[in-house]
């Protein structure tokens, strides 16, 4: 059986305490060797810890997401320094921009969208400061908002590496994101029958520039689309990209990891 890595999984939340045991087991039965849970707040950021802490097969990525920035402190760097040093903290994130929702689409006003959006931009600023810090790379979240999320990560390039993940934009924007050292990720969304426009993505991106995910609970691939996701489906995830690239499973598992590795070296 070829292995393979689950790069962004949100394991903290409460979708899997019904059967955590259980996800795992799946995980372990479709190959999946190494998953990284990945934190959307301080506490969220601290429940991925625990879960690594407490299972050899995870590791935890920490950092607040964009959509929470007004909830956020000041200043998140002094907690995300001291949960930088853990040994399974692997990357910061998610990170990154959001403008899919702003405060004027529910009743705000466009000062209020743009009080949002800097909140995001420095909380996204503080964090890949601690990544450049503690030599890690980032996990970069955007939506509705690609050209501010580039060009804020790019004067961190030859420091920090982003990996786009969940990425569903054009083949020339994928170009912008390899030209500046970062990388990008695919989710179950390849599997989908409306989704051709990220399988052309997936053919247009170098072997060594991507990484796959499932986002679970999110985006389950087909044939579990609609119901909840989980790491063990990285597996139909990766018949589809082989698929698309034209190449075995085998050779898939091997160039993913490797380029996870590489990426996120405290994997190893």
């Amino acid at each position: 059986m070829s292995v393979f890595f689950d790069t962004h999984a949100h394991l903290d939340y409460p979708d899997y305490e019904p059967d955590f045991a259980e996800v795992l087991a799946r995980a372990r039965a479709a190959g999946i060797t190494k998953i990284i849970s990945i934190g959307t707040s301080l506490a969220s950021s601290r429940r991925a810890v625990a879960l690594a802490e407490k299972y050899p097969s995870l590791y935890a990525a920490v950092g607040w997401h964009p959509s929470e920035a007004l909830a956020a402190p000041a200043d998140l760097r002094p907690d995300l320094r001291e949960l930088a040093r853990h040994p399974k903290v692997v990357a910061i994130g998610e990170t990154g921009l959001d403008y899919y929702r702003l405060p004027s689409t529910q009743g705000g006003t466009t000062a209020d969208d743009a009080h949002y959006k800097a909140r995001q931009a420095d909380i996204f600023k503080q964090q890949l400061e601690v990544a450049a810090e503690f030599g890690l790379n980032a996990i970069i979240h955007q939506r509705a908002s690609f050209d501010d999320t580039l060009a804020q990560l790019t004067p961190f390039a030859g420091k920090v590496r982003g990996v786009f993940h969940c990425f569903g934009e054009s083949v020339a924007r994928l170009q912008a994101i390899l030209a500046i050292g970062s990388l990008v990720s695919y989710t179950g969304i390849v599997t989908f029958k409306n989704g051709q426009n990220i399988r052309d993505a997936v053919a247009a991106t170098p072997l060594g520039q991507f990484m796959l995910e499932t986002d679970c609970p999110y985006l389950a691939p087909v044939p579990y689309r609609g119901q909840r996701g989980e790491p063990a489906y990285v597996k139909e995830i990766a018949a589809t990209v082989a698929q698309v690239k034209l190449i075995s499973l085998e050779e898939l598992s091997t160039v993913t990891c490797r380029t996870a590795l590489e990426f996120f070296p405290k994997l190893a």
